[in-house]
């Protein structure tokens, strides 16, 4: 064989408990799993080109990012060890309805400008793309870890109709549903929406409906961050459950969170609306990061009719005085659909990262602080900012509750997603925390989970709404995609303070059964490429 691994701790994403043993390697599949009680073999070992004693480290499957914005950060920095040193193998790309096909060049210049705070401006990229499958290529030319792609509703909608917000015509439905069935034939594994975001927002449940429809008929999944995790969490939660229950679709909730003072200790209201759903038939899933705080832009707070229209239009308006005051007022009075319907606590808004170096001197304080210092209101400093950052600023919202985060992280359907925005001076440290974070905190030091529960969480259940037949468990015949840590020192580097600093306790991670992270150090290895839903129904 290539490759052994002698006497390792199998944690093999089953949920079962662990079992001793030596794994053998090869061809980039495991191609034996000998168990240390297995008489039968006798004093028979392993043998292989190369064998590493394994003693005291747990093998797992690789792990998988069910919701990460490594869209372009894929192609734009070959080392990636932001995920590949957290034992990920495998991205969940075109999040939150918004990404970068399939675009033509008007909307991939608006695309571009709208997450420029998730993924910079693209300006050190070629894109040479347009169609999901040509995406798909570009990733096959190499990449840290694999990736696989959700068709975005939001560019979806802005290339069948723009950024209008009103209904969509019969036509305009079916070129949008024409776009999802291609991106699906070319390899996509389902469909994602980002409702607090425009254009996708704009549109209604019987225009999400028919194409939740088409994606049903492709097998694949709908992935939305839903139209609100404040105010309106639960209606939002079970508007999602109804519409692809009518669509014959399986749903999966994207960071599926409870936020806001509202919404404190309601988690077991959310779990028990979703066993209600499973328990009559649905097919639903979901995934958390284990923080509080979140990330996204600070545009994002914006209500969506001060963004009708793209970025350009959205600027018109913040310049505009008057129109500047009825935004202020809808943020801070009313509570913007940008902001889960909750009136805004700037105290609560840190930015985390500007797109313009000039502005650095803001990240790190949290809009209600620096409005302290300059003396003015806190609406005033907000809307300088957005508009000398052209809308490019991110920011951490810390507006979660542990108790929320904990029980959501215990139900039978929940899988891990790190929602990992690597931009910025000061991201979230869950783009580099996020599994070794399970693992280290709330495992060992917390026991909210067992180590053999929170593998199945990051591993085979993820792996099963992908439909992939060999990733997600050890078993022999799969994939080599595989993690080695220490269960009693694996923890998280990053923190709020320094959130790039990567993990501890991960020593190896294989991608087809070729190191990417060989003893705690990141190699030149490029094994990751595109995981394909294929027309059949098979994934590659």
């Amino acid at each position: 064989m290539d490759l052994v691994f002698r006497d390792v701790s199998v944690i093999d994403g089953s949920g079962e408990a662990a079992y001793r043993a030596d794994v053998g390697i090869d061809a980039g599949r495991i191609s034996v799993i000998r168990p240390e009680d297995a008489a039968r073999f006798g004093d028979i070992r392993l043998t292989g080109t190369r064998v590493v004693d394994a003693g005291g480290l747990a093998l797992a499957p690789g792990f998988i990012d069910m919701h990460a914005h490594s869209d372009l950060a894929l192609l734009r920095d070959p080392d990636h060890s932001a995920k590949a040193a957290q034992g990920v193998t495998l991205e969940v790309l075109g999040q939150d309805g918004l990404s970068y096909a399939p675009v033509d060049d008007r909307t991939l210049a608006e695309v571009r400008a709208q997450i420029t705070g998730w993924n910079g401006d693209g300006s050190d990229i070629d894109f040479d793309w347009r169609s999901v499958g040509e995406y798909l290529d570009r990733l096959d030319r190499g990449i840290a870890v694999n990736a696989a792609y959700l068709v975005p509703q939001g560019t979806v909608r802005m290339l069948a109709l723009g950024w209008e917000d009103r209904p969509a015509t019969a036509a305009e439905v079916t070129t949008m549903k024409r776009l999802v069935a291609e991106g699906l034939e070319q390899g996509a594994v389902g469909l994602s929406s980002g409702l607090t975001y425009t254009p996708g927002m704009y549109a209604s449940d019987a225009e999400l409906t028919e194409l939740c429809r088409v994606v049903a008929a492709y097998d694949g999944y709908y992935c939305p961050h839903h139209r609100s995790y404040g105010a309106g969490a639960l209606q939002a939660y079970e508007e999602m459950v109804a519409l692809t229950r009518d669509a014959g679709c399986a749903l999966h909730l994207a960071h599926a969170t409870m936020n806001f003072g509202v919404n404190k200790g309601k988690a077991p209201d959310l779990l028990a609306l979703l066993d209600r759903a499973l328990d009559a038939g649905s097919d639903i899933s979901l995934d958390t990061y284990p923080y509080l705080p979140g990330c996204t832009t600070l545009a994002a707070m914006l209500p969506s009719w001060a963004t009708e229209g793209g970025p350009e239009a959205t600027l018109a308006r913040l310049r505009d005085d008057v129109t500047a005051e009825k935004i202020r007022h809808v943020m801070e009075v009313d509570g913007a659909d940008g902001c889960h319907g909750v009136p805004m606590d700037w105290s609560t808004i840190e930015i985390s990262g500007v797109s313009d170096p000039g502005l650095a001197g803001c990240v790190g304080r949290t809009i209600a602080r620096s409005a302290a210092e300059r003396g003015e209101e806190p609406f005033v400093t907000a809307r300088r900012l957005l508009i000398n950052d052209r809308l490019g600023s991110t920011i951490l919202q810390h507006v979660g509750h542990e108790e929320n985060v904990r029980a959501i992280m215990r139900h039978r359907v929940h899988t891990g997603g790190s929602d990992g925005i690597l931009m910025g001076c000061k991201p979230h440290p869950r783009a580099y925390g996020t599994f070794p974070e399970y693992l280290g905190k709330y495992v060992r030091e917390l026991g909210i989970l067992t180590l053999e529960e929170c593998v199945a969480h990051l591993t085979s259940r993820p792996a099963a709404r992908l439909r992939l037949p060999d990733r997600g468990l050890v078993r022999e015949g799969y994939r080599a995609d595989l993690t080695l840590f220490d269960p009693a020192t694996v923890a998280a580097g990053s923190t709020f303070d320094a959130p790039r600093v990567l993990p501890t306790g991960i020593p190896h991670v294989l991608i087809d059964g070729r190191f990417v992270i060989e003893d705690g150090r990141r190699t030149d290895v490029l094994a990751g490429r595109s995981v394909r839903r294929e027309p059949a129904g098979r994934r590659a």
